[in-house]
């Protein structure tokens, strides 16, 4: 797995032979991170196995017309919050009939951010057999939009791997 740090090769190796043990499939969507954690996935020889795909949903458009996340949440509250992570998991379930499904949606920067929604704030879910959880992180802004990327999908990453362990 050219290219991949070594914290990002052994949660990898984890996913897939927790995925193997369990007869378990993963799906994601991501927005901030656009795609980040699913080359890291398909990075890994093997990946068929249990990963099916994921949606790379940056637009409100994409979310609600192919998460099929309701308008009413995105307007309420703001594609960046908990309802709308959690509705774009539970979408990615079902669009791609996995097991498994992992959200990401936040501000990356460096613009983008407000008061209430900073620079590194982003919202994630985590949803799964019995099994629903959403919350929400801020990143440190220090080390620019590449690296609260980078934070975000290993935040994602640990906490799939939490839920599924």
């Amino acid at each position: 797995m050219a290219g991949l740090t070594p914290e990002v090769v052994k949660r990898v190796e984890e996913l897939a032979k927790l995925c193997a043990q369990r007869g378990s499939s993963l799906g994601l969507a991501e927005s901030c991170t656009g795609g980040l954690l699913s080359s890291w996935i398909c990075a890994y020889p093997g990946a068929s196995a249990f990963y099916r795909g994921g949606v790379v949903c940056y637009s409100a458009n994409v979310k609600s017309d192919v998460l099929l996340v309701p308008e009413t949440l995105l307007k309420a509250h703001g594609e960046v919050s908990l309802p709308v992570a959690k509705a774009m998991a539970l979408g990615a379930r079902e669009a791609l009939q996995v097991t498994w499904a992992v959200s990401i949606t936040g501000v990356a920067g460096p613009s983008g951010g407000t008061q209430t929604k900073p620079v590194g704030f982003v919202c994630f879910a985590v949803v799964g057999p019995g099994f629903e959880e959403a919350t929400q992180h801020v990143f440190p802004v220090s080390g620019g939009r590449q690296e609260i990327q980078r934070q975000a999908a290993l935040f994602a990453f640990d906490l799939l791997l939490n839920a599924i362990r």
